[in-house]
């Protein structure tokens, strides 16, 4: 390998690297036994940012206008509490927040196919500590979503 084949490896990444040497490492959610494309597959990170987006512009706007008079240091606090709550009771009702559904994004459980109230609780109070949303698997799943066993996938 000359240098030009170890800087580009380097660039692209270990899984570009890896995969130019034959590791096969399927689609994302392959492993889950979920479709690689359409209805029931991995959820893309976009349209989770753009859903999370649109759920946290809905909490500040309710903590900015109903919980706080204006804004002020505590509205992104309050914002925080809404979104718990909001996250907290759709999602373990419905499989959705008003976000999710708007991308057309629906969480599951892993293993049942529905997402339990505790479940629901697990998942969202590791969210708002945003780390765990932060650590990925291969599959594209947060480490919120392995340590609750869900996954967000498209409708």
């Amino acid at each position: 390998m000359d240098n030009r084949q170890a800087m580009g490896s380097w660039l692209s990444g270990p899984r570009a690297a890896m995969e130019e040497a034959g590791a096969d490492f399927g689609y994302r959610g392959e492993q889950l036994g979920l479709p690689e494309e359409g209805p029931g597959s991995i959820a893309r990170p976009g349209r989770r940012l753009g859903a999370l987006a649109v759920d946290w512009g809905l909490c500040v706007l309710i903590a900015y206008g109903l919980l706080t008079d204006g804004y002020s240091p505590a509205t992104g606090n309050w914002a925080l509490l809404v979104f718990f709550v909001l996250s907290v009771l759709t999602v373990g009702t419905v499989g959705f927040t008003p976000g999710k559904r708007l991308f057309g994004l629906r969480v599951v459980g892993a293993d049942s196919g529905r997402v339990q109230p505790l479940r629901s609780l697990v998942r969202t109070g590791l969210l708002c500590l945003a780390l765990p949303a932060l650590v990925w698997d291969r599959d594209g799943r947060g480490l919120h979503d392995r340590l609750a066993r869900t996954v967000e996938v498209r409708i």
